[in-house]
C-alpha cells in the first residue's frame, strides 16, 4: 500500500482499545501527529465498516463499537484497502513480447500477494496487537 491509510486507522483502532472511552480528533491526531481532519476522515470509513462509533458535544469523539477481539486486522485491512497491495500497472507497449503480456502475470502476483497478506492479517485481532502495547 503505497499511503498511510491503513497505519492511520490501525494506530487510531488501537488507542481506542487501549484507552477504552470517547476521544476527540484532536487527541487522536496528536497521537498519531497527522492534522485532525485526516483523523475525521478515517473515523467517518471505520465508522461506515462499523469499527467505531462517534457522538458529538462535550465528551464526544470516538469510541469501539464493538470489543476489541472481534476486530479482524484483515476487515480494518479490507475497508480501508482501495490500491493494490504492490501498486499500480505500467501501460507497456502493446508491440513488446513482454508489454503485451505483463500487467496480466502482474495482476496474477498482485492478487495472490495481496491474499498472502490477508490471510496473515486475518489471524490477529485488535485485541491481539493491542497486547504488543506494555
Amino acid at each position: 500500500m503505497n499511503n498511510i491509510e491503513f497505519a492511520t486507522a490501525i494506530h487510531i483502532l488501537t488507542l481506542l482499545a487501549i484507552t477504552g472511552e470517547y476521544l476527540s480528533s484532536p487527541y487522536i491526531a496528536g497521537s498519531i501527529n497527522i492534522n485532525p481532519a485526516m483523523v475525521r476522515k478515517s473515523l467517518s470509513v471505520l465508522r461506515t465498516h462499523g469499527f467505531v462509533e462517534t457522538r458529538e458535544g462535550k465528551g464526544g469523539g470516538a469510541a469501539l463499537a464493538k470489543p476489541a477481539d472481534r476486530i479482524l486486522l484483515s476487515d480494518v485491512y479490507r475497508a480501508i484497502n482501495d490500491a493494490a497491495l504492490l501498486g499500480k500497472l505500467n501501460k507497456p507497449n502493446p508491440d513488446c513480447k513482454v508489454g503485451r503480456q505483463i500487467n496480466n502475470h502482474l495482476i496474477e502476483l498482485y492478487k495472490q500477494a495481496d491474499h498472502a497478506l490477508v490471510n496473515k492479517l486475518s489471524m490477529t485481532t485488535l485485541a491481539d496487537f493491542c497486547k504488543e502495547f506494555k
